[in-house]
């Protein structure tokens, strides 16, 4: 690899979250009759009442808050691979979509954590794989508002 080579970026999981823009978001399902979404990508609506049942995707989760959260202080099992393991803050996340997402938390020490906190959307590297490609994953970090951390 030469230095002019911007080195590969895969996802942790395909058709969990999209990078391609200038503003990462998660891929979610929407009903598209009666508007209920889905994270991750569901097959149908799971809605009882709903009779349309057909999904499309959805860019979901830019921005959420705190909803409560705990500190994963044991390292998963191997399935999970992480290089430089610490413990971390592992947050549930209610989005303005009616979902509540489970994420890492980052860019702030567990005590400055609180419910109702705003956050965002962020995608850090995970691990390097053996073929040298940063996995990324989608963590929620404390949203800035002009320029100051809420």
């Amino acid at each position: 690899m030469n230095s002019n080579t911007i080195p590969a970026v895969v996802p942790v999981a395909e058709g969990l979250i999209d990078v391609s823009g200038a503003v990462a978001s998660l891929i979610g399902s929407r009903c598209t009759g009666c508007g209920i979404h889905y994270f991750p990508q569901a097959l149908s609506c799971r809605n009882p009442d709903c009779d349309r049942k057909v999904l499309e995707a959805a860019h979901i989760g830019r921005e959420g808050r705190l909803y409560g959260w705990t500190l994963q202080a044991y390292r998963p099992p191997a399935l999970f691979r992480m290089d430089d393991w610490e413990p971390y803050a592992l947050g549930l996340v209610e989005l303005p979509e009616g979902l509540r997402v489970l994420s890492m938390l980052t860019g702030c020490s567990v005590d400055e954590l609180h419910v109702d906190m705003a956050l965002e959307l962020v995608v850090e590297t995970l691990y390097v794989d053996d073929s040298g490609h940063d996995v990324l994953t989608y963590k929620y970090a404390p949203a800035a508002k002009n320029g100051a951390v809420a």
